[in-house]
């Protein structure tokens, strides 16, 4: 069980039945009463995302989550498909189950997949994936329009912004958690 105060960013917590993640979290103490726990939830089968205010007598369960290591093999449609690497059986997730994941997923990629219940839910990247850049318009030296980043669109349709030294066919690497460039990839 967790109470109140073990409430942070990124834990996970089951709210009637299904587990949530907490996204954005704040935390006061007005001058009298009880201290306010504010979060931003988000229901990790469905997606949906809402928010509550917790005292800190409030106690959660922790989620029963299961990780195993899986395979990115292909998406059709709204569906992406993982295999198990172990026994080989196969499942799949949707695009709103993923959300932001399905930016830097590529054919082959090793993943960890979190199931509730014996029931796939989402997925963990790696910290730092390499894309190739698909599209990036020309940088003219010289350029003084006072901006030192150009936008980009990777292999995977993903766009971000990177310096403009980065050409079209080079590989780059992002950081999964905030989605941004790191660096350049020496191939």
């Amino acid at each position: 069980m967790f109470a109140a105060s073990d409430l942070r960013k990124g834990l996970k917590i089951v709210i009637d039945n299904e587990p949530h993640i907490i996204v954005d979290f704040q935390f006061s103490k007005p001058g009298k009463g009880q201290a306010l726990y504010r979060c931003k939830l988000r229901n990790m089968i469905t997606g949906s995302q809402f928010s509550n205010t917790y005292r800190s007598n409030d106690k959660f369960e922790k989620p029963d989550l299961e990780e195993r290591s899986m395979q990115y093999l292909y998406h059709q449609d709204d569906e992406y498909h993982f295999m198990d690497t172990n026994n080989y059986e196969q499942l799949f997730l949707t695009a709103e189950q993923l959300a932001n994941n399905t930016n830097f997923l590529t054919d082959n990629m090793e993943v960890s997949v979190l199931f509730f219940n014996d029931r796939p839910i989402d997925i963990s990247l790696p910290i730092f994936v390499d894309l190739r850049v698909t599209q990036a318009d020309p940088w003219a030296r010289g350029d003084t329009s006072g901006t030192d980043t150009k936008p980009v669109t990777v292999e995977t349709g993903y766009q971000l912004q990177v310096p403009p030294f980065i050409e079209e066919g080079e590989k780059i690497q992002i950081d999964t958690r905030t989605g941004e460039y790191v660096t350049r990839v020496k191939e």
